[in-house]
């Protein structure tokens, strides 16, 4: 049942980074991805492609993690019996509330920053994403990995996520079945499935740029973003609004020019006050 969950999850990715493609691509890698999530689909057992194509006719998001004994979807506590079942692994469990098939990877990285108290202001903006000591102004790596390495490190040392490694490995495996790399120099690697909080937002810069992919992509500006399975859609918009943004010279120009985290994280906000609300 395990190889069936695994095989359901690589199907739900592929339709995600598809809906990525279709959102800020090109349209080049759309027939392949086509192809692979119809091979994907054809492989399932009669009765699991009948429950996958129904729930996606619903929700493109037909997977739902379990993240503390709750749907991390809808959010819908789970009888100890099922959380038992889902743990088990032994046999298809759905959501009681929105149908979602459940799983739980125990060794998943987890979003460990502090919860704002109500007293606190609220946020706006990048802000509610991002935060000084998540800007990293002079990037040593000079690949992908490297860099994405670097990111996910300063999002653990800041105490925002855990499992560095287990990020690095997620969005490099990821990186593998299509770069984000863009125009303009940015690159968009993320990791989705993290837990626990909200999606997260570090901005690393390389002035000399680093080869990113294996297409010799060179990239100066990379947003590294771990992103909870709830909020995909909203993954969407986000990385719309930062596209566009950045398709301004001016901005960049701006990023690349910042020396210190405090200026990194001034010319962000600055940049992102319209288009990140």
């Amino acid at each position: 049942m395990q190889s069936l969950i695994n095989h359901l999850n690589q199907l739900q990715e592929l339709v995600l980074i598809r809906d990525e493609h279709r959102t800020t691509g090109d349209g080049r890698h759309m027939e392949s991805l086509n192809t692979s999530i119809d091979q994907l689909i054809d492989k399932l057992p009669p009765d699991i492609k009948s429950l996958y194509q129904r729930l996606y006719k619903k929700d493109h998001i037909v997977m739902a993690p379990m993240y503390n004994g709750c749907c991390a979807i809808c959010g819908m506590r789970m009888p100890i019996s099922q959380v038992q079942a889902v743990r088990l692994c032994k046999q298809i469990q759905n959501c009681p509330s929105c149908a979602r098939i459940l799983f739980e990877e125990s060794d998943a990285p987890r979003w460990v920053g502090e919860t704002p108290s109500r007293t606190e202001p609220r946020k706006s903006g990048i802000s509610r994403f991002s935060a000084e000591s998540l800007m990293a102004p002079d990037l040593k790596g000079t690949t992908g990995a490297e860099v994405i390495a670097e990111l996910a490190t300063l999002m653990e040392q800041k105490n925002f996520v855990s499992g560095a490694d287990k990020l690095v490995e997620s969005a490099l495996e990821r990186e593998a079945v299509l770069s984000t790399a863009m125009e303009n120099g940015l690159a968009f690697p993320h990791v989705r499935g993290v837990e626990g909080g909200g999606l997260t937002l570090s901005l690393g810069v390389s002035k000399k740029g680093v080869k990113f992919d294996d297409a010799g992509n060179v990239c100066n500006i990379i947003f590294f973003i771990t992103i909870p399975t709830a909020v995909s859609a909203f993954y969407l918009r986000l990385m719309s609004g930062l596209t566009e943004t950045f398709l301004k010279e001016q901005n960049r120009e701006a990023i690349l020019a910042a020396e210190t985290p405090e200026q990194l994280w001034k010319a962000l906000t600055k940049a992102t006050r319209y288009s990140i609300k």
